[in-house]
C-alpha cells in the first residue's frame, strides 16, 4: 500500500469512528479535545511507521483500526501496549497543560494576532523534538511535542485560516524560512460586531478576499481587556474582550462557539496539520527511533547501574555473564530489550550514561568496565541512580549493583521524587552485605563500630528506596550474585504485572490475598528478608508451607542470600499467603499478563476552563482527591474497584469509579491517606471466552505514593536551554499546613551550574515564589536532556517536589532541506526481469548547511551505499532489481531537515519533493474523499 493510500485509509477510518469525548471530570460532550486529535494523529503516524518497516523487511502489514491495542498488535508489539499508551498520554498531558497552565500566553494559542511568536514556538520546539530524538531522549521529545501540537492545532480554531476558504494546512507553520501569509497590521480593522449571537459574517470582507491573516484577542481580566480598535475577539463567556466593540468572536473551539458553524472544518484542518508535523518528525528520526519515542517496541529496557570500584571485579564479571545470557536468549524474540542503558559509578565520579539499542554495543560497554580505585567505604551510588532514572523511559526496571554504602545520601529525596514521577522500579543487588570493602579508616574499635553503624543506616536507605519503587533489596555474597541476578533478570518480561506487594518493618504475622485471573502466566512470588516462614493456600484450598521446597503448589523454589523465589502452578482464583516473621520483609507477587493499568492523580485546574489537570507530584494529604485510571491490554476490561492501600499497613480507602470510555475511569476518594500507599485495582475482563470469564482480575501499582501538605509548582513553559545562557526557572511553594522555614533543594542530573535559594519562609497556609537559574556549558550538544528536581521540605519533614525536563538546543540557522542531484542512472530492457539497475546521486546540504546526517530508503527494495565526497557532499549509490523500478531516498541533515528524493528506472524524470509539500498534496487528495463527522475542542 502506498504512503498516500495508507494515509487516506487511516483518515477515512478516523471519520468513521467519530470524535466524541469524555473530558476529565466532565460529562460527555460532542466536541473533540486536543487530546483526541493528538491521539488520532499519533496512532496514524505509528501505524505508518510500522507499515514502512514491514515493507522494508519484506513483511505483510494490515492497517489496524485506530486504537492503542490494535495498532500495537499490528506492529507486532502487543506486549508494549502499556508503554505505548503511556507515551501517548505523555504527549496529551503536555498538550492539555498549555490550556490549564498557560492560557494567558497568546503565542501558545495564536491569540492576539501573535503569529510570529506562535510560529517561532512551533519551529523552535520542532527542532528541540528532533534533537532529543537524535540523542534518544524520548521523554523530553514527547513533552515538547505535546506543547507545540497544542499551538499548531489552535491556529486553525483561533485564526481565520478556515474562513479564508483554505482547504489544506498551512505547512509554513512548521518551517522558519518561509512566510505563513499576510498578517493584518496592528492598525487594520478585521471585524465588525456580531448580530446578536450570530457571528457568521463578522470578519470584514476585505480581510477575507485579500487573504489577510487575523486571530481573536483574548483576556480573562476585565481591567486589562483592551484590544486594538476594530480587532476581532476570541469570544466566549470567559473572554472579556468579546464585550468591547466589535463584539463577539471568531473561535471555532466547539459547535457552540462564535464560529461553531466552521467547527468541523477546523477539526479537519487540525488533524491534517498534526499528522503533517508528525510525518516530519518521523522522517527526521527514522521509523525505528520514532517507534521508540512512541514507547512501541518488543521488550522492556534493560538498565544496569554498576559500582566500578576496586572490590567489584566479581560483581562486574557476573553482570557480563548475565548480560550475555539475556542477549543470547532474548534478541530476536518478543522480549528483546527495547533499549540498553549502562551507568557506572565510583568515587568521586559517576556516568557517563550509555544508551543504545544495539545489544552488541551494550555488551562491549559492559565488557569494557574495569574495577579500580576506591578507598573509603561510601560511593556515588545515588548519583548514578539519579542519572539512570532520568535517562531511562518511564516505567523502567533498573538494577543497581554495589557492595558499598551511599556517599551521596543527600540525593535521597531527589531520587524518590524521580521514582514517583517516572514510576520506575529499582532493585538493589548488594554483595558482601556492605561490610567487606576496603577502608581508609583505621581498624580501631571505635572506627569499626562507626562503620557498622554506617552500614546499617545505608543498607536501610537502599531498602527504603527499593520499597518505594516496588523493587527489592537483594543481599547476597559475591559468589551468589550471578545466581540471584539471573533469577531476577531472566524472569522479567515486558508483560510483567504486579498482583501484590507489601513491606513490613518490623515483621509480623499477617495474611495476604491476591487474585490470579486466567490471563496471568508464570505466577511468581518474591520474598526478601531473613527467617521468614509462610504458608500458601491455592484457590482450590490446597496448602503448602515454606518447609516444602516443591509440592502441589510450587514448581520451583530458590533461595539465594535473603532472596527467595517461588514459581507457582497456574490456577485462577483467590490465593492466600500467610506470612510469619519478626524480621523486616518484602513480599511481591508478579505474573505475565497483557492486562495492566496506568494512573495519575488529578487536581482542580486553576485555569479559566475548569476541569482537572494531571498532578506531576504528590497529592495533598487528608483531603478528597481524584485519579484517572487507564486499563491497558484489553478493549473490554471494566474496573469495579480502585483502592488506596497503605504500603506498610492494612489501612484502605475505597474510591467511587466512573467509566469514561476507551478504557479510562475517573475515581474519586473522600480522603487521601497520610501514610504511604499503593493503588490497587480490581475488575473484570469481559472479553474472555472462558466459562469463568467473570472472574475478577487484580493489579497493584509498584510505586508507593506519599501524600503531602506541601505543593511545589514550576511556573514557566520554556523547556529549552541555550548553551552558555542562564535559564530562569520560576517556582512556587505552597503549604496547607503550618508555616515556617522550608528547606529548598534544587538538583539537576547533568551537574550543570545552578543557583537556588536554600530556604523559603511561608506563613501558615501560605505560599512563596522564587527562581532557580541553570546554565548549560557552551559546548553542550543539542538534544542533551537535563532533569531539574526542586524539592521543598517543611519544618516537620513533610516534602514535595516538582520535576522539570529541559532540552539543550543551540540556535538553529539551517532551515534548508538537503538537495539531491542525479549523476547517473542505468536502464532496464524489460518491465520486470532478472536484470539490475543502478543509480548514482550526489547529496549536498548547501553552503551554510549543517551537513548530511543520514540517507535511508523511504521506498525501494535495493541496496544503498554512501561515501563522503567532500565536507558537505555525499555520494549515494543504489542498486536494485528491475522488478523494483522505483526508489525514494530520505535525506536528513544534522538538524533534522528532511528531503525526499524519488527516482524511477521507468521514467527519465526525477522528483524531489519536500515533506511539507508532499503532505499538503496528500491531505488535499484525502480530504476530497474524507468526511470527519464530529467536532473539536481547542
Amino acid at each position: 500500500m502506498s504512503w498516500l493510500a495508507a494515509l487516506c485509509f487511516l483518515l477515512l477510518q478516523t471519520g468513521a469512528s467519530g470524535f466524541d469525548t469524555n473530558p476529565i471530570g466532565s460529562s460527555k460532550r460532542d466536541s473533540l479535545t486536543h487530546e483526541e486529535i493528538t491521539q488520532r494523529a499519533l496512532l496514524t503516524a505509528t501505524a505508518q511507521a510500522c507499515r514502512s518497516l514491514a515493507e522494508a523487511e519484506g513483511r505483510d502489514f494490515t492497517f489496524p483500526t485506530l486504537n492503542v491495542e490494535s495498532v500495537a498488535s499490528a506492529c507486532d508489539a502487543s506486549k508494549s501496549s502499556k508503554s505505548f499508551r503511556s507515551a501517548i498520554q505523555s504527549v496529551q498531558r503536555r498538550n492539555r497543560r498549555v490550556d490549564t497552565n498557560h492560557f494567558a500566553q497568546p503565542e501558545l494559542h495564536f491569540n492576539n494576532e501573535e503569529f510570529s511568536g506562535g510560529r517561532k514556538l512551533i519551529t523552535e520546539g520542532l527542532s528541540s523534538v528532533k534533537a532529543s530524538n537524535k540523542l534518544e531522549n524520548f521523554e523530553a521529545a514527547r513533552e515538547k511535542l505535546g506543547q507545540i501540537l497544542h499551538a499548531l492545532q489552535d491556529f486553525y480554531s483561533h485564526s481565520n485560516w478556515v474562513e479564508m476558504g483554505n482547504k489544506v494546512p498551512n505547512s509554513n507553520l512548521i518551517r522558519s524560512d518561509t512566510s505563513i501569509g499576510n498578517i493584518a497590521a496592528e492598525s487594520r480593522a478585521t471585524c465588525r460586531s456580531c448580530n446578536g449571537d450570530d457571528c457568521t459574517n463578522n470578519i470584514l470582507e476585505d480581510i477575507l478576499s485579500q487573504k489577510i491573516l487575523t486571530s481573536g484577542y483574548f483576556n480573562v481580566l476585565p481591567l486589562v481587556s483592551s484590544k486594538p480598535e476594530g480587532k476581532c475577539s476570541h469570544g466566549g463567556a470567559v473572554d472579556q474582550t468579546s464585550t468591547i466593540e466589535p463584539t463577539g468572536g471568531i473561535n471555532k473551539d466547539t459547535f457552540d462557539a462564535s464560529h461553531g458553524h466552521l467547527h468541523m472544518e477546523a477539526a479537519n484542518m487540525a488533524i491534517a496539520a498534526t499528522s503533517q508535523l508528525l510525518e516530519d518528525v518521523r522522517k527526521a528520526a527514522g521509523d525505528k527511533q520514532f517507534l521508540q519515542m512512541m514507547g512501541l517496541s518488543r521488550g522492556k529496557p534493560l538498565c544496569f547501574v554498576i559500582d566500578t570500584t576496586g572490590s567489584m571485579s566479581d560483581d562486574i564479571a557476573a553482570v557480563r555473564t548475565t548480560t550475555a545470557s539475556i542477549i543470547d536468549r532474548k534478541v530476536g524474540t518478543e522480549d528483546e530489550p527495547s533499549l540498553y542503558i549502562l551507568v557506572p559509578f565510583n568515587d568521586p565520579d559517576f556516568g557517563p550514561l550509555i544508551k543504545t539499542t544495539d545489544p552488541v554495543a551494550f555488551q562491549n560497554a559492559i565488557n569494557a568496565l574495569t574495577a579500580s580505585g576506591g578507598g573509603d567505604l561510601p560511593e556515588m551510588s545515588l548519583s548514578g541512580l539519579q542519572l539512570a532514572l532520568t535517562g531511562a523511559p518511564p516505567n523502567s526496571e533498573i538494577f543497581l549493583f554495589t557492595d558499598a554504602t551511599a556517599k551521596d545520601s543527600h540525593l535521597r529525596g531527589a531520587v524518590i521524587a524521580l521514582i514517583e514521577s517516572t514510576k520506575s522500579v529499582v532493585t538493589f543487588m548488594i554483595t558482601g552485605i556492605l561490610g567487606s570493602r576496603r577502608r581508609r579508616q583505621s581498624d580501631g574499635t571505635d572506627s569499626q563500630q562507626q562503620n557498622r553503624l554506617l552500614v546499617k543506616t545505608d543498607a536501610q536507605l537502599y531498602r527504603d528506596i527499593a520499597q518505594v519503587s516496588g523493587g527489592l533489596s537483594i543481599e547476597v555474597s559475591k559468589s551468589q550474585l550471578l545466581e540471584a541476578t539471573s533469577i531476577i533478570t531472566e524472569s522479567s518480561s515486558s508483560s510483567l504485572v504486579n498482583l501484590l506487594q507489601a513491606a513490613r518493618n518490623p515483621g509480623k504475622a499477617e495474611n495476604f490475598t491476591f487474585t490470579a485471573d486466567e490471563s496471568v502466566r508464570n505466577l511468581t512470588v518474591y520474598i526478601t528478608g531473613s527467617a521468614v516462614t509462610f504458608t500458601l493456600i491455592s484457590p482450590s484450598g490446597v496448602s503448602q508451607d515454606s518447609t516444602v521446597t516443591t509440592g502441589p503448589l510450587v514448581t520451583v523454589s530458590q533461595l539465594v542470600g535473603n532472596f527467595k523465589t517461588l514459581q507457582l502452578k497456574s490456577e485462577a482464583g483467590l490465593w492466600e499467603i500467610k506470612m510469619v516473621s519478626t524480621n523486616p520483609y518484602i513480599l511481591k507477587v508478579v505474573g505475565e499478563s497483557p492486562i495492566d493499568f496506568l494512573f495519575d492523580f488529578l487536581e482542580v485546574s486553576q485555569g479559566p476552563l475548569g476541569g482537572f489537570d494531571i498532578l506531576d507530584n504528590r497529592p495533598r494529604a487528608g483531603v478528597n482527591g481524584s485519579l484517572i485510571v487507564t486499563v491497558t491490554g484489553s478493549d473490554s476490561a471494566t474496573l469495579t474497584d480502585v483502592i488506596l492501600v497503605e504500603s506498610s499497613g492494612s489501612g484502605e480507602v475505597n474510591g467511587s469509579v466512573e467509566a469514561l470510555g476507551e478504557g479510562q475511569f475517573f475515581v474519586q476518594f473522600d480522603s487521601i491517606p497520610a501514610e504511604a500507599f499503593v493503588v490497587l485495582v480490581k475488575g473484570q475482563n469481559n472479553n474472555s471466552s472462558s466459562r469463568v470469564s467473570s472472574l475478577t482480575f487484580q493489579r497493584q501499582s509498584t510505586t508507593s505514593v506519599k501524600a503531602s501538605t506541601v505543593t511545589v509548582i514550576a511556573l514557566d513553559s520554556n523547556t529549552i536551554v541555550e548553551p552558555g545562557t542562564p535559564l530562569s526557572v520560576p517556582f512556587s511553594v505552597t503549604t496547607s499546613g503550618a508555616g515556617g522555614t522550608f528547606a529548598i533543594q534544587a538538583i539537576n542530573d547533568q551537574g550543570f551550574t545552578s543557583t537556588a535559594p536554600s530556604s523559603l519562609t511561608l506563613d501558615t497556609g501560605g505560599s512563596a515564589n522564587n527562581t532557580v537559574i541553570i546554565t548549560a556549558p557552551s559546548n553542550t550538544p543539542s538534544g542533551t536532556d537535563v532533569t531539574l528536581t526542586i524539592q521543598a521540605e517543611a519544618p516537620g519533614g513533610d516534602t514535595n517536589y516538582v520535576v522539570q525536563r529541559f532540552t539543550v538546543l543551540k540556535t538553529v540557522t539551517d532551515f534548508s532541506e538537503p538537495v539531491c542531484t542525479l549523476l547517473s542512472r542505468s536502464n532496464c530492457s524489460a518491465a520486470c526481469s532478472s536484470e539490475m539497475w543502478e543509480l548514482s546521486v550526489r547529496v549536498t546540504d548547501g553552503t551554510n548547511g549543517t551537513g548530511v546526517d543520514r540517507v535511508s530508503l523511504g521506498l525501494g527494495n535495493g541496496t544503498v551505499n554512501t561515501s563522503l565526497s567532500t565536507e558537505n557532499s555525499t555520494l549515494v549509490s543504489y542498486t536494485a532489481s528491475c522488478c523494483s523500478p522505483d526508489v525514494e531516498l530520505l535525506v536528513v541533515d544534522r538538524v533534522g531537515n528532511v528531503a525526499s528524493c524519488s527516482f524511477s528506472v521507468r521514467a527519465a524524470t526525477t522528483t524531489v519533493v519536500s515533506l511539507s509539500t508532499r503532505a499538503v498534496q496528500s491531505f488535499l487528495l484525502c480530504f476530497s474523499i474524507t468526511i470527519l463527522g464530529h467536532s473539536l475542542t481547542f
